[in-house]
Formats: structure tokens, C-alpha cells, sequence
């Protein structure tokens, strides 16, 4: 696995080593041993999956209590996948990420607790797998406004992005909850 820096240092793009041929390939998405010899000792307790149409926005999401860290990946399609820093003290507050993942490029991207998720379908459609640290919490759950001039996204659209209702009515990040 190769671990490539992004914008956030927390926010990890992860290359995993692929074997292919003329049948297809293998790689190998997740090794405990592997991941804590990069420092990421990580307990994952829930693997989710959704299928998106292109266009499709969901995000951006964040647990204010069990927070959780997300190591997410496409299976088919492509995706535009963001991390926001959004932990009140940090250097980095409202600061942004965005990297393509995709069935080809295989990448996957760490989003530790504190940062706020969202991305956008690329692909007529798209598979997006994520595993995370913490069970999903609906009562905790809090969504920032995939649009706030205040964080500035540059997401790549054209037009207008399918959105969940409670995507449409996201807070911005001047009013957010958000952590510590």
C-alpha cells in the first residue's frame, strides 16, 4: 500500500497495491497489519454500501458524538469524494479535500473522526463501500451544506446535484454544530 498525502494531513489517499492480468485483478482492501504498519490501528465495526445515480450528492456528513472515521472506496463507477475539517480547533477548520475514486484507480481515502463527508457521482453510476469506526448513530448525525461559500468545495457538476432532503437543508458552517 502507498499512502499519499492530501491537503489535510490527517486525510489519507490510499493506493493499494493491485495484481492483475488477462482474468481480471486482485487487491487486497483491507489488512489490519498492513493499515497499523502505515499508523492506522483501526477497529472498524460497520461496512456500508450505497449505489448512486450520476449526479447524486450526499454529504456533508458527520456524527457530533460516536464520531466516526470512514475508509471509503468505489467498487464501480466514479465518485468525487471530500473530507472538511471540522474540528472548531484546528489550523485547518472548514478547510476542504476532494480526490476522484475510482473502480479503475482503486484508491481509497481515510476520513478520520472530525471531518465532515460527502461526494458526488461521476459515473452513470456508482458503487461506494466504506467501513467505519463507530455504528451508525441517526440521532447524532448532522449534515453541513455541501455549498457553503464559506468552505468553498469545488465540486465537479454540471448543474444542479441530486440532493436528500436533508442534504437540501444542511446548516452552514458559521452555525454548525461542529466538534471541539
Amino acid at each position: 500500500m502507498k499512502v499519499i498525502a492530501t491537503d489535510l494531513p490527517e486525510v489519507l489517499l490510499i493506493e493499494p497495491k493491485v495484481f492483475g492480468d488477462a482474468r481480471g485483478f486482485f487487491m487486497e482492501s483491507w489488512n489490519r497489519k498492513t493499515f497499523a504498519g502505515l499508523g492506522l490501528d483501526l477497529d472498524f465495526v460497520q461496512d456500508n454500501h450505497s449505489r448512486s445515480g450520476k449526479g447524486v450528492l450526499r454529504g456533508l456528513h458527520y456524527q457530533l458524538h460516536q464520531p466516526q472515521g470512514k475508509l471509503v472506496r468505489v467498487s464501480s463507477g466514479a465518485v468525487y469524494d471530500v473530507a472538511v475539517d471540522l474540528r472548531r480547533s484546528s489550523p485547518r477548520f472548514g478547510k476542504w479535500t476532494g480526490h476522484e475514486l475510482s473502480a479503475e484507480n482503486h484508491h481509497m481515502l481515510w476520513i478520520p473522526p472530525g471531518f465532515g463527508h460527502g461526494f458526488v457521482v461521476l459515473s452513470d453510476t456508482a458503487d461506494f463501500l466504506y467501513k467505519a469506526t463507530e455504528y451508525y448513530a441517526p440521532e447524532h448525525e448532522r449534515c453541513v451544506r455541501w455549498n457553503d461559500p464559506a468552505i468553498g468545495i469545488a465540486w465537479p457538476l454540471d448543474g444542479e446535484p441530486a440532493l436528500s432532503g436533508k442534504d437540501k437543508v444542511g446548516s452552514l458552517l458559521q452555525g454548525a454544530e461542529v466538534y471541539p
